[in-house]
């Protein structure tokens, strides 16, 4: 297995890049939780730190941030609520750029995933585990406080909705919200780009501002990330 030679910071707080010595560079977060990886990821020790590889074919963010997102909105302290925790990868890196004064309130509609989500944030005390529907953000409206990020990746057709109805409530205003569009889960019969220019448009009539739109190929095909500021209605 290769060996890192240098780690730098990004452009992004918290988010670095490892370059190994074959020449691959790849992205990686410090690990709050040191001695313990939470999807096989690998645990590099440089400099008298633990950093965790970030690998982008499992999570959208990496993905985004390899493809060119411009801007992070996650710091040291945020408040994120994150809709489709699934098993917590993308969340645990999360935890990591937040840092222990941040929460990340993660919500997830299966309770068998929440369960591996569960062993996630034992490890992780400012993750906040949620079973929950997120088409229905008033039923766990006493659990989350108003958050600084929104982050939504969830396979719904309505995904552009369901983002603006949770942001209603929660999200503050000018925070930033971090939207997966899957293409595929919206309509099968439309050409991806179709949709794409379609979700932004309710997104801007829902009070946001997009900033950027960012293509995920090949890390997940037929997906974009989209970073928006909110701006209320």
């Amino acid at each position: 297995m290769s060996e890192v030679v240098s780690i730098y910071e990004t452009n992004m707080l918290n988010i670095f890049r490892c370059e190994f010595e074959d020449g691959t560079v790849r992205l990686c977060t410090k690990n709050l939780s040191p001695g313990h990886n939470v999807y096989g990821e690998r645990l590099i020790r440089y400099n008298k730190i633990e950093y965790r590889e970030w690998n982008a074919f499992r999570s959208k963010l990496a993905g985004a941030i390899m493809k060119g997102l411009k801007e992070s909105p996650l710091s040291v302290g945020s408040r994120v609520l994150y809709l489709g925790a699934a098993s917590g990868t993308t969340v645990s890196h999360v935890s990591d750029i937040v840092e222990a004064s941040g929460k990340v309130y993660a919500v997830e509609f299966s309770p068998r995933v929440v369960r591996e989500l569960i062993m996630v944030a034992q490890r992780r005390p400012n993750v906040i585990t949620i079973l929950a529907d997120a088409r229905f953000p008033q039923r766990f409206r006493t659990l989350v406080e108003a958050v600084d990020v929104l982050y939504v990746d969830i396979a719904q057709p309505d995904q552009a909705e369901i983002a603006s109805y949770n942001a209603s409530l929660y999200l503050k205003k000018e925070g930033h919200l971090l939207l997966a569009i899957k293409a595929r889960s919206i309509d099968v019969t439309k050409e991806p780009e179709e949709i794409y220019k379609r979700e932004v448009e309710k997104l801007s009539s829902n009070g946001f501002d997009v900033r950027q739109v960012v293509n995920l190929d090949p890390y997940d095909k037929d997906h974009v990330m989209v970073l928006a500021k909110y701006e209320g209605k």
